[in-house]
């Protein structure tokens, strides 16, 4: 007799994040292990993850944000949850049961390969050896943390003790991002590195 693969069955549920417009529908397996993808609009979605553009294909749908085990989706503000949140969350539990693809293959990879390529371009020296340790503590401190709440922040550049950050997923907009920002980040990276002065982000 043939063994059965015996499925696990598809668990979801949502979760609030600190920005209003930002929903976390967490399931109850991994969708994208150990990466991130963050989709503004339909050009990317559609090159490079299958669910987000799906997605995208709402009216109401305005941001994806794809981590670990959860899709974080921001909504058009003239929407409510009340009236969208329902369907989204039968979408993506079918879509996941359909084991459709949730991010095509050599998406990080590309993603990695580019950030490298500007870095390298941008900064020489000691100014180089300075925004390693700073995107070191991004990556290790400051993104797991913020994952927690459906969101993601990105190192885009530093220039004379400035860094400045995107935030991305349900950080993007989110009322409380500037505090987040100005009391614990910006102050985690200038104990951590005296030559960090301030800390400013841009939306992804």
């Amino acid at each position: 007799m043939q063994e059965q693969t015996v499925k696990t069955p598809i668990l979801i549920y949502t979760e609030e994040t600190p920005n209003p417009d930002s929903l976390k529908f967490v399931v109850n397996i991994i969708l994208y292990p150990g990466g991130t993808g963050d989709f503004r609009d339909v050009e990317s979605a559609q090159k490079w993850s299958p669910l987000a553009a799906a997605l995208f294909e709402f009216p109401y749908v305005k941001g994806v944000y794809i981590s670990n085990n959860f899709v974080s989706v921001t909504k058009e503000a003239t929407y409510s949850w009340v009236e969208i949140q329902q369907s989204i969350k039968d979408f993506i539990k079918h879509y996941v049961i359909d084991d459709k693809p949730v991010i095509n293959e050599g998406y990080g990879e590309e993603l990695k390969r580019l950030e490298a390529e500007r870095i390298a371009k941008a900064y020489s020296g000691d100014t180089a050896a300075i925004v390693q340790k700073i995107k070191d503590l991004i990556e290790t401190v400051v993104k797991p943390a913020v994952a927690n709440d459906g969101g993601n922040i990105e190192f885009k550049s530093y220039d004379k003790g400035v860094v400045t950050v995107i935030m991305q997923g349900s950080c993007s907009g989110c009322p409380s991002s500037t505090l987040t920002l100005k009391a614990g980040i910006e102050g985690m990276l200038k104990r951590m590195v005296p030559e960090v002065l301030e800390v400013v982000s841009e939306m992804g």
